[in-house]
């Protein structure tokens, strides 16, 4: 297997959604290991991308502020990359149903803009989506793995899996190299917790770092994996560096599952601040839960060697402090 890390030396690459969170964090690992990187983002208000995350770095990026939207952007930006991650999309389930046709151009129609532009222009790319477990919808059994039916329960999820199966298109018929990364529950510092829409853990996070109360909905009993964003990103440079995934998509969860109830009071534990309530289920978000998921990520590991290896409890108590220290940046 090749040296993954090396690999990065002096390659050109782009990160789409570059100043979001795990494209920031993602860019931070790459600048360090050599690599010449250039961040796209349209910073859209809300969506999470913002000049803060490459706080330190800013000298070593280049930075487009662009909408992937747009096609004869695309077609300029992508030339001369060597790898793409494609990270930008609209992650809010709640959003997506509120406001569909949104969701539709940035996770859908977008993704066919990147990767027209890749054929056009850069037939020789490697491309990594950023997909996610919200395409099974309710799980069938536990832990999920690749032959569980793709079955949305939202606009989010319908999306985001016909934007990866364009990935996989594109590798299969045009030779445009792409897989995708189904991403369970990412966390870490730089994510966005300005409001709750984006998933519940980083505005747990804020609450617990503001020493404010959590809203359990339920009974709390729900299971969920959670990966911390530096092993997300372990995952995306050893996609990028391997063609062992090509054509395929992959699991990315979480070393082991935890039950909401449980996750909340590891974190009051590690934060020393914070409490908790129980609440009847909001109905639009009852309507598209999707109940307990972990998933299993054994053929990501059998092809690329890939572990988590951040603990629940260490990622925590490094994210809250990281908020402890940044949280008015973020607000």
């Amino acid at each position: 297997m090749i040296d993954y890390r090396a690999f990065y030396a002096g390659r050109p690459v782009m990160i789409t959604g570059g100043l979001g969170f795990i494209g920031s964090n993602l860019a931070r690992l790459l600048v360090d290991l050599g690599a010449d990187v250039m961040l796209v983002d349209s910073l859209i208000p809300d969506y999470g991308g913002s000049l803060e995350n490459i706080r330190g770095i800013e000298d070593r990026v280049r930075v487009n502020v662009a909408d992937i939207r747009q096609q004869t952007t695309m077609n300029y930006l992508v030339q001369g990359r060597e790898v793409i991650f494609n990270l930008a999309g609209q992650v809010s389930h709640i959003d997506s149903m509120r406001d569909p046709y949104t969701d539709l151009e940035i996770n859908c129609r977008s993704q066919m803009t990147v990767l027209e532009a890749c054929r056009r222009n850069n037939p020789g790319v490697k491309v990594v989506f950023a997909g996610t477990r919200q395409i099974y919808g309710k799980p069938d059994y536990l832990p999920v793995d690749e032959n569980h039916l793709v079955r949305p329960t939202d606009v989010n999820g319908i999306n985001k899996a016909a934007g990866e199966q364009y990935h996989l298109v594109y590798n299969n018929v045009f030779g445009v190299r792409g897989c995708s990364l189904r991403l369970t529950n990412c966390y870490g510092p730089r994510q966005l917790v300005k409001h709750n829409r984006q998933g519940f853990i980083g505005w747990f996070i804020r609450r617990i770092v503001e020493d404010q109360e959590i809203e359990i909905f339920g009974d709390g009993m729900q299971m969920r994996d959670f990966v911390f964003v530096d092993d997300a990103c372990d995952a995306f440079l050893r996609a990028g560096a391997s063609d062992a995934c090509n054509g395929q998509a992959v699991n990315v969860g979480g070393l082991e599952p935890i039950k909401h109830k449980d996750l909340v009071e590891l974190m009051i534990e590690v934060a020393n601040t914070g409490r908790r309530r129980y609440v009847e289920w909001p109905a639009e978000k009852k309507a598209i839960d999707i109940g307990s998921f972990y998933a299993d990520s054994t053929r990501f590991r059998e092809l690329t060697g890939w572990e988590p290896t951040t603990t629940l409890r260490e990622g925590l108590t490094r994210t809250i402090a990281f908020y402890r220290e940044h949280l008015q940046r973020y607000l």
